[in-house]
């Protein structure tokens, strides 16, 4: 198991136009991804499992990956949602 725990600093939050992107690299992996946010963790490959979190700005996330390729998914996640300024 791959995990890491990032703060969201974009303004908005986790917002439509990055949580589509951060889903659809998810989505490229055959670990199973999770995203956790108030004791609620929901499948990050699901655009309406992400956005039903409802992730404001200056919120703690954990984003979880298990499977074969964990690591990579893990780091491209973490990467992609920095090159997106969403979390610092």
């Amino acid at each position: 198991m791959a995990e890491f725990k990032c703060l969201v600093v974009d303004p908005v939050g986790l917002h439509a136009r990055p949580a589509t992107v951060a889903v659809n690299a998810a989505s490229k992996f055959k670990s199973e991804v999770k995203i956790s946010y108030k004791g609620r963790e929901v499948n990050m490959k699901s655009i309406m499992g992400v956005m039903s979190l409802g992730i404001p700005t200056q919120s703690e996330i954990t984003i979880t990956c298990t499977g074969e390729d964990e690591a990579q998914a893990a780091a491209t996640i973490e990467e992609i949602l920095r090159t997106q300024k969403v979390i610092g």
